[in-house]
Order: structure tokens, then sequence, then C-alpha cells
């Protein structure tokens, strides 16, 4: 057997094929490379035909500077480029390629032919090359611009070939591309060919917003909020996403660097902090950014396709970035908006259906009211809870009718957060309820625990003819200067409870409540262990977490806002959490088991309020920082306009 040289140089060819294996992935990595090529020309349109989902055909015609005929041998060789001199340019690149690679690696695996006409020359010129063998220059009559045709993409590697999916995928993924370039780039005249069907055909001299509207739809355009900033010679603008906007992966995140599509770690990390709360984990915004900064505070040449960059100073871009998104959410209306997206059907002609709904009004409203006036005049039995904790569900009434014209019990509207006297020195405090606070307890009334601080609320009324309805023990309707409000019960009171918490927990009153015979808890040991490291965190948020022996541990106190009986769910799912695989800050752990809590401490869907709890919840909900979302994301309520209310019954135009 003879014997292989340990190392040996490699041919051109071979050199190439490996280079097209690392820039060439697929049809659409030729789309990429070429259209930014056809950027680096200056052009102003980019005609894109494709056939098969480019297994058969690629052709991109450009009216940019175009070639002399001696440079299309270098434009097919590798390592040849008229965007670089010395190693120094790699580190203020301003164009789109620059390793003069691309050209080379297609025409290594394919059937290519270039024809190029450059400014102020009369004729143009044209090369081609089978699978790397170049062929003679020969004179050709085309206008301004170049043209590249590619044919049987990795007819010499079969194996490669093998690995391409079905033409329409293919496609698909060409479309990706295509879209990346001509949202970069909306001055451009663009158009995109498949089997002889025009796809799309993109007028030039557009706004962005224009542009992202024919891609992906009005619907998505109008929920869009415009974003800019300048700082350290640093600008980004663009839009983002209304929280309500959100898809199940990040391919509607659009992040261009001068220009250049780009994905970067610390500019997604920043956008997932400034919607943390307002969309739901695992949802992902809507973002269309552009950052410009000098090319010497960005390097490009780190990956083989330049889609992934190394910034100088990431963390200015990420502070950036998320203070204008928050900023921006601020100033912003945040309420999402329910759209009904078809009538009910009715056989009944407009003003006959009209007429109806104004009965069923009518008789629906009369039914309520005589229920209401039913239920009054029953003498209501003291409920044996406690005020820290909401009433159970005393029966299956559908709606409820609370006008804020009800007597608010003094008890509501005292100060009911008091801050106790630290206990052995220990940020978290003990609660201990007074005899007065015992005899208040069984001698009136007692209510869910809402209660409100001693200030008038913003935008609700101490008394207000205005009625707000409770619709399937689940659901709050009242009238707003948006329209017809619909508000989550439960995501509402989560949103309370949550800011609540949070702002016990980082002011360091937290009150507990001491157990006299510890709870315990059999865990695995994996479980138990990672418990046992958190029992700082544990114990800023209120629980007294000690060993019990293997696999098992002692709760010994718990916060006064969680039910005893929430106790074990909330620790076994804090528990589970931190047995995952994904690795947890200490700020990521402390929001999930205060988003837990609230969660578990709040109302319920199917649980009766008393007009009294739904006035002092209305009127909470004017005091927490952000009233439209819960904290996993969902929103707390949907506005229903008067605009499409008119349009719903017929009276627009009317």
């Amino acid at each position: 057997m003879e014997r292989l040289n340990r190392i040996q140089i490699l041919s051109p060819a071979v050199v190439n094929k490996i280079a097209a294996g690392e820039v060439i992935e697929r049809p659409a990595s030729v789309i990429k490379e070429l259209l930014e090529n056809s950027l680096d020309a200056l052009c102003s349109r980019i005609d894109v035909d494709i056939e098969e989902g480019g297994t058969e055909l690629i052709r991109i015609v450009d009216d940019g500077e175009g070639m002399l005929p001696e440079d299309l041998p270098l434009a097919v060789t590798s390592h040849a480029t008229s965007k670089l001199r010395d190693a120094d340019d790699l580190f203020r690149v301003q164009t789109m390629g620059f390793r003069g690679e691309a050209l080379a690696s297609i025409a290594e695996v394919s059937q290519f032919r270039i024809r190029s006409r450059a400014v102020d020359q009369p004729i143009g010129a044209e090369l081609s090359v089978s699978c790397g063998k170049r062929g003679e220059i020969v004179p050709c009559g085309i206008p301004q611009g170049t043209q590249i045709e590619i044919r049987q993409l990795f007819c010499n590697t079969p194996v490669r070939r093998k690995f391409l999916k079905k033409a329409a995928t293919e496609f698909g993924y060409i479309s990706e591309q295509f879209s990346r370039v001509a949202l970069a780039c909306p001055r451009l005249q663009m158009t995109l060919t498949h089997n002889g069907k025009q796809v799309y055909r993109l007028p030039g001299n557009q706004q962005l917003r224009e542009r992202i509207e024919l891609f992906h739809g009005s619907a998505l355009v109008e929920k869009l909020l415009p974003v800019e900033t300048a700082h350290h010679g640093i600008r980004v603008w663009g839009y983002v996403g209304h929280p309500s906007l959100h898809k199940s992966t990040r391919k509607s995140q659009y992040l261009f660097l001068n220009g250049r599509y780009i994905q970067d770690r610390t500019l997604q990390h920043a956008l997932n902090e400034a919607y943390r709360g307002l969309v739901m984990v695992g949802r992902h915004p809507v973002a269309f950014l552009f950052l410009e900064m000098p090319s010497d505070q960005v390097d490009v040449n780190v990956h083989p396709t330049k889609s992934e960059v190394r910034f100088r100073d990431s963390q200015l871009l990420f502070r950036m970035l998320l203070s204008t998104l928050r900023t921006k959410f601020l100033q912003s209306d945040l309420h999402s908006e329910l759209t009904i997206r078809q009538p009910l059907p009715s056989s009944l002609d407009p003003g006959t259906q009209q007429r109806k709904v104004e009965l069923d009004l009518v008789s629906w409203a009369k039914t309520q009211l005589e229920q209401q006036v039913r239920q009054q005049s029953q003498p209501e039995p003291i409920p044996s809870a406690t005020k820290a904790h909401w009433p159970a569900p005393p029966g299956t009434a559908a709606t409820h009718v609370a006008s804020a014209t009800a007597t608010i019990p003094p008890a509501i509207l005292e100060e009911t957060d008091p801050t106790p006297p630290p206990v052995d020195g220990a940020p978290v405090s003990e609660a201990s309820p007074s005899a007065a606070e015992q005899e208040d307890e069984c001698s009136s009334p007692v209510h869910t625990g809402l209660h409100v601080e001693p200030v008038v609320p913003l935008g609700i009324p101490a008394r207000s003819s205005i009625p707000a309805l409770q619709v399937d023990d689940c659901y709050i309707v009242l009238s707003t200067d948006q329209g017809l409000t619909v508000i989550d019960q439960h995501a509402l009171h989560e949103r309370v409870l949550y800011e609540r918490f949070r702002k016990k927990v980082l002011e360091e009153r937290v009150e507990v409540q001491r157990l006299l015979v510890p709870l315990t808890l059999e865990l695995s040991d994996q479980q138990s262990a990672a418990l046992l490291e958190q029992q700082e965190l544990l114990h800023q948020i209120g629980f007294g977490v000690e060993e019990f022996g293997r696999g098992t541990l002692a709760i010994t106190s718990h916060p006064v806002f969680l039910g005893y009986q929430e106790i074990e769910t909330v620790i076994r799912e804090i528990a589970e959490k931190l047995e995952g695989n994904d690795p947890l800050t200490r700020r990521d752990l402390l929001d999930s088991s205060l988003h837990m809590m609230a969660c578990k401490a709040a109302i319920k869907a199917g649980q009766r309020l008393t007009p009294e709890e739904i006035i002092s919840l209305l009127a909470q909900r004017e005091l927490v920082d952000d009233a439209h979302h819960c904290p996993h994301g969902r929103p707390t309520a949907l506005v229903l306009s008067r605009e499409e209310l008119d349009r719903q019954f017929g009276r627009l135009g009317a």
C-alpha cells in the first residue's frame, strides 16, 4: 500500500470547492452574494430570474457600473478583489463584499456565464466558466451593467445537490434573501421571477414603511412604532412592533448594519430585554432596525457569509437600543385593540338585524337588572376568608353589574400596607395581625385583599354613573375613552400583585408568615441541591428553606400574600426551573418566582367579584406601571373601538 504524504498542497480546484462549501450552502447563498455585488456596483435596478428553486437557473441583471473585459477573468479568480488593497482595509470595510472568493466558488460548481459592460464602453464582454474551466472572452452587446447566469448549480458535487430541498422550499430561502436586500435598500427597483411567473415587482425610491408593507402586509405595518436615536457617532433608527405584535420565531427581526443584514446576539438580547413582560414567553417581537456607525467600530470579517459581526463596544449598542425602546414604550399607548374579522352571520337584512340586536340588548339588560335586584334583596352571608385571599366563587352566575356609585367600604380605601419594623435585624419582616384587624375580619363584610392607596386614581373618579359588568365571572367590561374595554380579571390582578410584590422585595420589606409546623417536600437530589444553593434569594422573597434529610426540604416560612395551599406548587415550579438546561441569572430567577407567586395569588377566571371589588381592581389598574400586560406578556385588556362598533352595526357612512 502506497504511503500518503502527511501534508500536501491542494489544487486550486479543490480549494475553490472547499470555499464553495463554506460560502455557497444553497441557491439562496448564491443570490445573497450576487445581490451584494450588484449593490457594490452602485446599481439602481436589479432583476432576479429563478428556475426550479435556483437549481436549474439563477440569472441576475443590474444596471451598475459594470466591468472592463480584462477584469472578467479576475472576477472569477479566488481572492481577487477591487475592494481591498492592504490588511488595514479589513477594519474599515464600506462595501458588501470584500474577500473576492464568491464568484470563483460559484463558477467552480456550476455552468457559469458573466456578461458586463462598463461605463463609457461601446460594447460589453462575455466570459463562460464550466465547473472551473474558463472559456475565452468574447464581445457581446448588452446595456450598461452586469448580467450573471448560473445553470446546474452543484453539477459536479452531486452529494451537495442531494442535500437540497424541494424547489418550492429552496425558492422560499431565495425570497427571504431577496426581501432582506429589498428592505435594506428601499431606493432600489427590483423584480423577482420564478419559473416565468413574476413574484415581486418593487418600484424604486420607496419609503421603508412602504416596502415593509409590500412584504408583510398593512396589518403588520399598522402596529409598527417608529424609533430613532443617535449617540457617540452611532445612529439607530427604524420600526419596532407594538407588544401585541409578536411571532413564534425571530424571522421577523430584521437588523441591518450600514446596509448589511446581520444577526447579532447582543442586539437580539436588547430586544428581548426591552419587551420583557410585554410579550409572552416563547414569543418574539417584530423589528426593522438600522444601525449606522463608522466602519472602524465594527469587524465584519468574522463569519464566512458575513452575517455575524463583532462590535468594538457592544455594551454601548445594547444600552442605546434598550433605552430607546423602553422610552418609546413609555411614551406609547400599549393597549391591545380588538378587531372583529367577520360580522356575525345572519339572513336578515341590515335594518332588521340592527333592530333585532337592539331588542336583544334590551332583553338582556332587563334580565341582568332583575337578577341583580333579587340578589341584593337576599341577606349576604359573611364569607369565612381572610383579607389576603379572594373568596371562592359562590355559584354559576354569568354576568355581574358593578356601578361605580356603589359605596366603597372604608377598609378598601385605607392604607393597608404598613411597613412593620424588621425582626431580628433581618430584611424580611413578619406579619402579626392586630386584635383590631382580627375583630374587623369577623365583624365586617370580607373582601378580596384588593387595597387602594389613599390617592385619587387618575382616570377613574371616586363616583361614576358608568357601570362595569363582570361577564362569565372572568371578564370585566366597561366603557372608556378608547371604546368598549374588556378586561381579563386574572391577568390584571396578576399584574397588580406582581408589581406590589416586586416593590416589596426590592425595598426588603416582604411580610412573612412563619409556620408552626414546617411543610416538608420530597424532591430529587438535584432539585434539593439547586434550591439550597438559592436559599438567599428564596429568603429575599419570603421563603425559609432548610435541609430535612436527603431529598427532603422543610419550608419554615412563606410570604403572607401567598396562600398556604400554594406554597408547595410554587416551590416545586422554582425547583423545576432551576433544574432546567437553560442558565438562569439571579434577576431571571427572581422575576420568574414573582411571576409564579403573583399568578397563584391572583383571582382566578370563574371567580365572582362584588361590585366593590370590581371598583377597587379598576382603581388599582391606574396605579401600576404597565396596566396593559400581565407579567407573562399576555394582554390584560382588549379595546373594541367606537369605529369598529360603528362598522359592525352598519353605522359608517350613514
